[in-house]
């Protein structure tokens, strides 16, 4: 039993140490300094409806811009965080909208209306913490209004 209670502890305090020790590994924020040239608001309208909802319920992980929350910080979070937004961006990325091209701009905007209309977007996971990032009935209509008047600017 006396054996038994030190290896216990001894890996208690192995994992202890590995936590602390991991705090010390950063990952690099996605904060951009500089709005993008190929930003989806300067070229196609976006009206203030619709960039605040896309502000609060898509910009922390399909932008260049994350609004990290104070729970950012610790690690293994932070690591998950950072792969998580780095995946969202590279699924798609308001930020670099414009230097996609013209049949990938269609099918990102026809994603948008997808998984917002299936309630895939935002994330359950993200909206459990950010509560008012939760779409409405008229926040997704307002979405798929927006998405059918952008796709006629593109075609």
């Amino acid at each position: 039993m006396n054996k038994s209670f030190f290896t216990i502890k001894n890996i208690l305090t192995v994992l202890l140490l590995m936590f602390i020790g991991i705090q010390f590994i950063d990952v690099k924020k996605n904060i951009s300094q500089d709005q993008s040239a190929n930003a989806i608001g300067n070229h196609y309208n976006v009206p203030p409806k619709v960039q605040s909802i896309l502000k609060t319920s898509c910009y922390d992980c399909h932008s260049n811009n994350t609004i990290y929350p104070s729970y950012s910080k610790i690690q293994p979070v932070k690591w998950w965080l950072a792969d998580h937004v780095n995946a969202g961006k590279r699924h798609l990325n308001f930020d670099e909208f414009n230097s996609y091209s013209r049949e990938k701009k269609l099918e990102k905007l026809d994603e948008i209306v997808e998984t917002v209309k299936e309630g895939e977007m935002p994330l359950a996971s993200y909206t459990v913490i950010h509560q008012d990032a939760k779409l409405s009935a008229s926040d997704r209509a307002e979405i798929e209004k927006w998405v059918s008047e952008t796709k006629k600017g593109i075609k």
